[in-house]
Parts: C-alpha cells; structure tokens; sequence
C-alpha cells in the first residue's frame, strides 16, 4: 500500500503546475492532501474525480482557505470529516479515512504565525490531535497521522535552527508537543529509517532558497509503535515541483 501525502498550497495552483501529471505516475493506492483552498464544486473532473479513484474533501468554511482532501482507489471502511470540535471542524484540519489495515488521517495542523497569535489555537489542536489518535489505538487500531504538522523537531529539521528558535514553527512549545506525542506511542516514520540531515519537505518561495535547500521539515507519516514493522518504507520527495512543499510517501506491507 502506497500511500502519499502532500500539502499542495491550492489544488487549483498545483493543478495548473503538473499536479496531474504526478499524480498519474506516482501509482499511489491513496493521496491526501493538506491546504486545498477549494471546494469540490470549484474543481475540474481531473482534480475533483480522478479516473479510477474515490475522492473526499473537507473544506474549510472560509473560502480559499486550509482544506484537507483523500483521493484513494479503494473506498474506504468509513470516512470522518473533523474530529468534533467545531473550532477545528470549521477550517477543515482533518479527514479520516479507514481501511482494513489502518486507519489515515489526513491533517492540517495550524500555523502559529509570525506573531505567534495562533499559538494557543495551534496547541489546542496538537492536544485534540493526540487524545484523537490515542483513542483509534485504544480501540486496538493501527493508525498513520499524515500531513502538514507545521512543526520542525529538532535542530537536524530545519537548516537554520539557531536563527530560527522564536518563529512560528520551531517555538518550544510546539517542539514540546512533538516530544509528548511520539513518546505516547508513536513514531516518526522518516526518522526512523533516516538519521541524517539535510532533508526537508517545505522551502521558502524566496528565489534560490529551494534551489540551495534552505528548508523545513514539517511534514510527517507517524504511525503507533505497534505498526512499525508494516512499514516499509518512508520517503520524502524534493524533486517533485508544484508547492512550496513536496510529497512525502510512506509504503505499508501487506
């Protein structure tokens, strides 16, 4: 199983630089995308029902904004929109989407902003996110939280961690919640195959930055301990163009 996530920065933009053409190479058994600032309605047939493919969108109230989508080419088990909390709920953070070997959830985690005003929203979440995924395990569920966590971990994450240390992103605080949530049980899934720097899945528009790969790791497949060892693999993706961001992808044994 295949499955690839990918905070596109608009659909619609992403459609108009190659999203497509990725999309009909990249062979995925599912892709979830963060940040689609559309609705269904918006879309073209090629972005809105691919060939061979169910798609779910959770929109957010506010045009063009957040928006989280699953295309995937087996329907699901079940598919939730939201977690049931209307202050989250409201800017479509979050699809679920559930499978007989797992259960994706696809989600958007808030930015903290330059002045740190989303900060106590941005924690609010975090906290939500991880009572969410603990009660899928507690039901004896394997889980895999893909999407945008708008986190960089530790220092190896982004390439200017000293001068970055009080942006939105690198904040302790949400440093800290990273910690709290992979010591309750969950993995990194790219940390675990690749100790090594240098890699990130977000760049800066700034000309020359991506070239140069002055980057962010903010992009994640965690996944509970118990389901390590189906995963085969965990990549990210930096050649592929289309969003300030790239495509990870994480591979599940049968």
């Amino acid at each position: 199983m295949k499955i690839f996530s990918w905070n596109v920065n608009g659909i619609r933009a992403a459609g108009r630089n190659g999203f497509g053409k990725w999309f009909e190479e990249a062979g995925a058994d599912v892709v979830a995308i963060q940040e689609s600032k559309a609705t269904p309605e918006q879309l073209d047939d090629l972005l809105k029902n691919p060939k061979k493919y169910h798609s779910y969108w959770h929109s957010a109230e506010k045009a063009g904004y957040s928006g989280v989508a699953i295309y995937s080419k087996k329907e699901p088990l079940s598919l939730k929109t939201g977690i049931g909390v209307p202050a989250i709920d409201r800017e479509g953070r979050v699809i679920v989407a559930e499978y007989p070997e797992l259960v994706l959830i696809n989600a958007y985690f808030p930015n903290s902003q330059r002045d740190h005003a989303r900060l106590p929203y941005k924690l609010a979440f975090c906290a939500e996110m991880l009572k969410f995924c603990q009660s899928y395990v507690k039901k004896g569920k394997n889980i895999v939280l893909c999407g945008d966590y708008n986190i960089a971990h530790k220092e190896i994450d982004l390439k200017n961690p000293k001068s970055n240390r009080e942006n939105a992103g690198f904040l302790p605080e949400e440093r800290a919640w990273m910690d709290e949530f992979l010591s309750k049980g969950f993995v990194d899934t790219f940390r675990h195959f690749e100790p090594g720097p240098d890699h990130y899945s977000w760049w800066s528009y700034r000309p020359g930055v991506r070239a140069k790969n002055v980057g962010w790791r903010i992009d994640y497949h965690c996944v509970n301990e118990g389901f390590l060892d189906r995963v085969k693999a965990s990549r990210i993706l930096p050649h592929v163009m289309g969003s300030d961001h790239c495509p990870l992808e994480i591979q599940i044994k049968n």
